[in-house]
């Protein structure tokens, strides 16, 4: 039996890279293109978004491109950020603060060095309501044997410490890509959850070494790991829900000389990917058709994030999801600006408005 088609509500993607400037223009029209109306910000411009009229200036910019997609806006955790601050971005409608551990991943330079400084701030993100969005990773060091394969694992203790002194802070450890850091989500209370981007359901870590268009922080770690991520979208029950970490870089500073940028963008194909990497996963055995329901698919896509950000869509905009004979397609070009998204060039589902 074909898996599909399926007809749901509009998905909602908690994880996203918009950026600014020309390269925002380009990108931002592509968010309906992937079945999304709800799109959760990220703050790490150039310089952050740290001050509340920063964010809602910056939601501006971006509702002047694209106003059919509702934008929930985040600040970037920095010494800046002080209880009265969260106090006021509650007030001002914004969702959570980001933090980002001090040069793991890009725009990272003015990140997090040690958390305790944050315990203020995370105590009335506590008592506001306001998400705290870690990017969980630690810096390579190897004196200590720590690099970019094993970052995430040895972040997992912090997670669950701050967990533990603020057991009411909701808390999303973004784009897990471990089995370790499913198994860190899962014992932790129902305050904690994990996003899981398309990406990560398909890559490992020979997919990405020496490939720079999907070169991303985290990387992709094993086989292994990829199943569990799997295995924990088909289980989520909400605990995991979709957050893609779509992260566009122009295609000189993927290809260009020095450093590759880090960054896998899907945007334009958020849901298609999803399901294509759910169907190749069916293939390989990892999971079974019978787990990919209804039920599974509204909450992955939508469901379970807006129920824990407590935020409603109203608007009944539906989608289709089907297979077809779509092919991943078109760089996004814009002013001085070219993207090449994932998986370019390859078969994948077909989303429609309905």
């Amino acid at each position: 039996m074909p898996l599909g088609p399926f007809e749901l509500p509009a998905a909602a993607d908690f994880h996203v890279h918009l950026r600014d400037g020309p390269m925002s223009a380009a990108v931002a029209p592509t968010v309906r293109r992937g079945g999304v109306n709800i799109a959760y910000v990220m703050p790490n411009l150039v310089p952050p978004v740290t001050g509340v009229s920063q964010a809602l200036e910056y939601k501006e910019r971006l509702e002047a491109i694209d106003p059919s997609v509702t934008y929930l806006m985040t600040l970037y955790l920095h010494e800046s950020i002080t209880p009265e601050v969260v106090r006021e971005a509650k007030k001002a409608g914004i969702s959570g603060i980001k933090s980002y551990p001090a040069g793991v991943t890009t725009n990272s330079s003015s990140g997090v060095l040690s958390y305790e400084p944050f315990y203020p701030v995370f105590a009335a993100m506590e008592e506001c309501g306001l998400v705290l969005n870690l990017h969980g990773e630690i810096p390579s060091d190897p004196k200590q044997g720590i690099t970019i394969l094993n970052a995430e694992s040895k972040f997992l203790p912090t997670l669950k410490l701050l967990h533990s002194k603020f057991p009411k802070l909701r808390i999303v450890l973004e784009h897990c890509s471990t089995k370790d850091a499913v198994e860190a989500v899962k014992a932790c209370g129902d305050t904690v959850v994990g996003t899981l981007t398309c990406h990560h359901l398909f890559l490992t870590v020979d997919d990405w070494a020496g490939e720079v268009f999907s070169f991303c922080k985290p990387v992709a770690k094993t086989p292994e790991d990829r199943t569990a991520l799997l295995q924990a979208l088909v289980a989520s029950k909400g605990k995991f829900f979709l957050g893609t970490d779509s992260a566009p870089h122009d295609i000189g500073a993927k290809k260009g000389k020095g450093k590759t940028a880090a960054g896998v963008f899907t945007q334009p194909y958020a849901c298609q990917l999803t399901m294509t990497a759910l169907e190749e996963a069916i293939e390989r055995g990892e999971i079974e058709e019978s787990d990919v329901t209804q039920e599974l698919l509204e909450g992955f896509l939508g469901g379970y994030g807006r129920r824990f950000y407590g935020v409603e869509d109203k608007s009944g905009q539906r989608i289709r999801l089907s297979k077809g004979q779509e092919v991943v397609s078109g760089n996004i070009v814009g002013e001085g600006v070219e993207v090449v998204p994932f998986r370019s060039g390859r078969q994948t589902w077909t989303v429609e408005w309905i």
